[in-house]
């Protein structure tokens, strides 16, 4: 490894991601001596390296994993590491050069430095946030308020405050920030002004090491937020209601909302309803399944906080179309509407997906497994799937799990997303389904960088479909 010179205290960046380049750029920009290190192929990362390095950004690529000796030629003369999402908080090299007295940041911590003159909006929880933290943004531009959208979704935190930077940026009103169990962890001086936990379920246990590390990292972005949006309807969130900080509750129905009357609910009627005042119908709301309605709940109650009327939020609402890769419907082929749920990651989300479709459903599910309890997944397989293709890397492993179930209907092994189409087609004209459903409820990276990925890859090889149907 070459050794780079520099006068200057210097700030090393780990990984060419884009919470990494946004710090690295935001930290240059300030003046800072900047190094990013990054473990991989320097020819596939070209344009990303000339564009940083004429910044005066350096770059070093070590071809390797991360290890303590690759900050050894600067022990002396480090300012701070910074590190980014994908590194676990308390990873070993991390430890060790913590014992050096060397200090780590990560991205979001030094975004929050120089975004903390606007109001945040932090939204988390295991599903559920991204489509509330879009939602909400399209809410509210919708109504002409400055927003921004960053962090879980969208630009990283950081390359939004270079941005603004850059700019000179100063009249942003509400930053709406998705915030990840991996951001919040790594950034405990985060304190939004509204902070809203959708849902929690096991999830990223490998990486946090148990459901109550999980739950109060979440916890504590709540903790530190001024006005706190719960959702009733989640079963681990209402269990712990008289354990969390006061808050504002929200239900899709009162019969859901066990002890306590929420605040914000939808009545028989189907219109959301307060204490004082009748809302809108939620039927505007051109989105399927009741987590939807959760979705659309707690983006009113963040609504009403900042001030809009109940006649503003639903012109926002009634032009929302939703996010790509959750139930994102692609069209119809041999009567079979066909959906992308890409981004149902894990149980629960793909729970949800498979409620909100038109049944009987073929599943198209599989990918790198998580950990966590199948048992309700596989009570919504028998109730409203009729076949399920299975693919990737835990395909034997589902088939194994779905079979001892009790599961009736029939049961697919294939290896790649392009045969699992065709093996779901041909079972939905058998069967006469009605819908085809993308919902792994598995990681993607056993075949693809990430759900985006995976989701595209759906969606081409569907409009594939569609386009040879056309002709």
């Amino acid at each position: 490894m070459a050794l780079i010179r520099t006068q200057n205290k210097l700030h090393i960046v780990i990984g060419l991601g884009k919470s990494g380049i946004g710090a690295a750029k935001l930290l240059r920009s300030c003046g800072k001596d900047v190094l990013i290190i990054e473990n991989g192929d320097k020819n596939k990362l070209d344009k990303k390296y000339n564009e940083l390095t004429t910044k005066g950004i350096k770059i070093i690529f070590t071809g390797a994993p991360l290890s303590f000796k690759d900050f050894s030629p600067w022990l002396g003369n480090i300012s701070s590491i910074i590190t980014t999402p994908s590194i676990p908080w308390d990873n070993d090299v991390l430890n060790q050069l913590r014992s050096k007295n060397i200090e780590i940041k990560s991205e979001v911590a030094i975004a929050w430095q120089h975004l903390n003159q606007f109001p945040w909006i932090g939204i988390t929880g295991t599903n559920g946030k991204t489509t509330v933290t879009t939602m909400l943004n399209h809410v509210l531009k919708s109504n002409k308020i400055n927003t921004d959208l960053g962090g879980n979704v969208g630009k990283s935190l950081a390359e939004l405050a270079y941005k603004y930077k850059k700019a000179n940026t100063t009249n942003i009103e509400w930053l709406v920030v998705e915030l990840s169990s991996y951001q919040i962890e790594s950034a405990q001086i985060i304190k939004p002004t509204i902070g809203i936990w959708t849902t929690l379920t096991p999830d990223h246990l490998d990486r946090h090491g148990s459901f109550e590390a999980y739950s109060n990292i979440k916890r504590s972005l709540l903790e530190k937020s001024t006005f706190r949006i719960y959702n009733s309807d989640d079963s681990y969130l209402s269990s712990q209601r008289k354990n969390l900080p006061r808050g504002f509750w929200v239900s899709s129905s009162l019969t859901q909302a066990t002890k306590y009357k929420p605040d914000l609910w939808i009545n028989k009627e189907g219109f959301l309803a307060t204490k004082n005042q009748t809302l809108f119908n939620s039927s505007i709301l051109d989105l399927p399944g009741e987590h939807n309605l959760q979705n659309l709940l707690m983006v009113t109650a963040a609504s009403l906080k900042i001030g809009l009327k109940s006649s503003e939020i639903a012109k926002g609402i009634s032009t929302f179309q939703g996010v790509p890769h959750r139930l994102e419907k692609l069209g119809k082929f041999k009567n079979l509407s066909i959906f992308n749920d890409s981004k149902a990651t894990n149980y629960e989300s793909s729970i949800s997906g498979i409620k909100a479709v038109p049944h009987k459903t073929v599943l198209i599910a599989g990918g790198q497994k998580k950990e966590g309890s199948p048992k309700g997944w596989l009570e919504s397989l028998r109730k409203y799937c009729c076949a399920i293709v299975l693919f990737g890397q835990s395909n034997k492993e589902l088939k194994k799990i779905i079979k001892n179930s009790c599961f009736s209907g029939e049961v697919i092994v294939t290896e790649k997303l392009p045969q699992a189409i065709n093996s779901a087609i041909e079972a939905g004209v058998k069967l006469k389904a009605k819908s085809i459903l993308l919902s792994p409820a598995c990681a993607s990276f056993d075949q693809y960088n990430n759900f985006e990925e995976r989701g595209n890859h759906f969606k081409q090889l569907i409009n594939l479909i569609l386009e040879t149907k056309q002709r």
